[in-house]
């Protein structure tokens, strides 16, 4: 632990902790960078509020921790540029823990996935994040526009209706007629105005444009169509968003649930998978956003980020978040690129709360709808479509298998998913590769050239291919275009050199590797002669007796 600590101090990168550009200070990019985080806090407040739906918590349960884990993550988070909060990877979650042991086993579920995430920051696990594969990627971007658009889905439902069923709020009826034209109308203008609005001029964000025109409209006509403020009128009483300190609310109604061994039993299991969802989603928003902004590094901070908010937010009454790819997305296309956009976001966001709600609340869904649509088709990877065809068979069926399992699971299995087929598919391919060039020495000895990975897939394709029977007395076994990997590979060699043995003949092994020699001097089958050359400058041989592996 003191060791993973002092490697995390040690790679921290500063440069990763600016408040601006390195090209310096200007009041035009102070400008871009607080107007993008005005943005993103307009379509922060009614997703934190529908993902409160969704776990069955009061709303501002959901405001509080897009306040929260946006401020702290903002300010030393792994990536500048990227916005967490409150998300619906996490809500479908906690809605069964809400509705089986109440609201204050949340609190301290968040606390303890907010643990974990620090833990595993501090032993830099978030570099592994590395071992997920582009096709994985592509289906996790797919996957992720899609539960997007279905989200939004909700708006265009008469508000009131949507109703408790046992797994978040849902139902509902869905608007027809003037209302359902209406809002399509709206809709596809903001998504207009935010595709015009940068061929005209790019001194305010096309997304805060789009939302500022259309909700001046809708305001002076007094056009009768759903609105941020219809959010908090859904069945359950639900007091008005401005009322920042409601009864029940975390620390300020409700306790933390006891800290006991049936507290831990009974929220640990959440906690895990909270955190593993979290740090997923985080870690691959961080890579998405890393290849936008062309920056690097950062995963193990963003760990330690994201577990300090969660921590941080549980004791406040929050539900915890992590990252959100959407407003991200919304973060970086509007121009923000340092931590100002992310802190102007998180109290832009707490003004709504504590003053600013009933302006709020007379913006119209179908302006930030639109929003949230252009992002749905800006990250979107409509090349991935098109690229199909000519990717092997297996990343293609990746490609969809991650993408449907985002949508009808949730992204950490689909990522798991995703993984575990990558790499079954790669094992598979290199258990093919392993082949051997044959060929006799002057003396007599047939050499066998071993070509590809020796490991658990390819142990019965190395044992096919030895002769025993018409092998001569004296048999070479080079492995200098091998690789030695794991036990299988061992064992391998161990059932061949028996055979040999059996049958009264010398086998030799050759140019093993430093870490393939390291590996079987591990597992005790291998011992080195003090003249051995330690530094495998030279070939050394090895010979094979009763089933031990001796110096030559």
């Amino acid at each position: 632990m003191r060791a993973s600590l002092h490697n995390f101090a040690k790679n921290l990168n500063v440069t990763d902790l600016r408040w601006m550009p390195e090209d310096g200070f200007s009041v035009g990019r102070l400008r871009i960078e607080l107007l993008s985080g005005l943005t993103v806090a307009l379509a922060l407040v009614p997703e934190a509020v529908a993902f409160a739906f969704v776990a069955g918590v009061h709303p501002l349960v959901g405001l509080y921790a897009a306040f929260l884990v946006g401020l702290i993550t903002a300010l030393i988070g792994g990536r500048p540029g990227m916005i967490s909060g409150a998300t619906g990877a996490l809500a479908v979650v906690m809605v069964a823990l809400v509705a089986q042991h109440g609201v204050e086993y949340l609190f301290a579920t968040v606390i303890l996935m907010g643990a974990i995430q620090i833990f595993a920051g501090v032993m830099q696990w978030g570099k592994f994040i590395r071992l997920v594969p582009h096709p994985v990627m592509l289906g996790f971007v797919n996957g992720l526009a899609i539960v997007i658009f279905l989200a939004q889905m909700t708006q265009f439902k008469v508000p009131g209706t949507m109703v408790d069923t046992g797994h978040g709020m849902g139902g509902g009826e869905w608007l027809s007629g003037t209302p359902l034209y209406l809002m399509l109308a709206l809709v596809g203008a903001t998504m207009a105005i935010i595709w015009v609005m940068p061929r005209i001029t790019k001194f305010i964000p096309a997304p805060l444009a789009g939302i500022g025109i259309v909700a001046a409209v809708v305001i002076f006509t007094g056009m009768d169509v759903p609105r941020v403020g219809d959010l908090a009128s859904i069945e359950g009483g639900f007091p008005p968003l401005h009322n920042p300190f409601g009864e029940g609310i975390g620390l300020y109604g409700t306790a933390l649930a006891p800290f006991t061994l049936e507290t831990l039993y009974i929220i640990l299991p959440y906690a895990v998978i909270l955190a593993a969802i979290g740090l997923i989603e985080s870690l691959l928003t961080l890579n998405l956003v890393g290849d936008m902004t062309n920056t690097r590094g950062g995963a193990s901070q963003e760990c330690i980020a994201q577990g300090v908010a969660n921590t941080v937010t549980g004791f406040f009454g929050g539900m915890g978040g992590c990252a959100m790819i959407g407003q991200s997305m919304i973060n970086v296309k509007s121009g923000g690129r340092t931590r100002v956009a992310g802190i102007a976001a998180a109290i832009f966001l707490l003004l709504f709360i504590l003053v600013g709600a009933p302006l709020i609340e007379q913006i119209p869904l179908a302006a930030l709808v639109g929003v949230m649509f252009m992002v749905v088709i800006g990250t979107f990877a409509w090349n991935s479509l098109t690229i199909l065809r000519k990717v092997p068979l297996t990343d293609a069926f990746v490609i969809l298998l991650v993408t449907v399992v985002t949508v009808y699971e949730d992204l950490a299995v689909a990522v798991v998913v995703g993984v575990i087929v990558s790499a079954l598919a790669y094992a598979w391919n290199n258990a093919r590769r392993i082949h051997a060039k044959t060929y006799l020495t002057p003396e007599g000895a047939r050499v066998y050239q071993v070509q590809g990975p020796l490991f658990f897939g390819s142990s019965d394709g190395f044992a096919e291919l030895f002769d025993v029977e018409s092998d001569p007395s004296e048999v070479i076994v080079d492995f200098a275009d091998s690789r030695v990997v794991d036990q299988s590979a061992l064992q391998a060699i161990e059932a061949i050199a028996a055979k040999y043995e059996a049958a009264g003949k010398r086998l030799q092994l050759r140019h093993l590797t430093r870490d393939c020699h390291r590996l079987l001097t591990k597992a005790g089958h291998l011992m080195v002669d003090s003249d051995d050359d330690p530094d495998y400058e030279l070939a050394v041989d090895y010979s094979v007796r009763t089933g031990i592996l001796g110096g030559h």
